[in-house]
């Protein structure tokens, strides 16, 4: 049993990279992103999100019985976070297979905020020490992430009309 939920936090196998586990993590969930954004735009967001955060809460408490705070093999947090960061997007995204930038700059960002960890993301983190840090440490980050890219989405917006 434990095996299956490791596979399940560590998004079947790709926690186990050696080095940059949560960037991988993160890649690894545009594609996700992308058809949830392309086919059911916010709401396929929202529901991906919040299924992968439920699931990863479940699972990481479990995982965590075994291993210390927040291990690297840990990646469903990214997934959730990642999805997060592009929820203020969904209605653009839905349809659209031409916002690849969008795509690109929310990955970069998300990983900039939950590498730097501030404010509510590094309480969450540091503060919380079980699954629910694990997971809305990640979450806290998608939600800056989601503002920031918001905000340049509707900068560039207002430059191209």
């Amino acid at each position: 049993m434990y095996k299956v939920l490791c596979y399940a936090v560590c998004s079947l196998g790709v926690g186990f990279a050696p080095k940059a586990s949560g960037t991988f993590g993160s890649l690894v969930t545009l594609p996700m992103a992308f058809g949830l954004a392309y086919y059911w735009g916010f709401w396929g967001l929202l529901a991906g999100a919040t299924a992968v955060f439920f699931i990863g809460t479940i699972a990481t408490k479990e995982v965590l019985k075994y291993t210390k705070h927040d291990p690297s093999l840990v990646i469903i947090d990214e997934v959730a976070g990642q999805l997060v960061t592009f929820l203020p997007l969904g209605w653009f995204l839905l349809g659209n297979a031409s916002a690849w930038w969008v795509y690109g700059l929310g990955f970069v960002l998300f990983r900039a905020f939950d590498i730097f960890k501030i404010g509510p993301v590094k309480w969450a983190d540091e503060k919380l020490g079980n699954e629910w840090g694990v997971m809305l440490d990640d979450v806290f980050a998608g939600i800056f992430a989601a503002a920031v890219l918001f905000a340049v989405w509707f900068a560039v917006g207002l430059a191209v009309t």
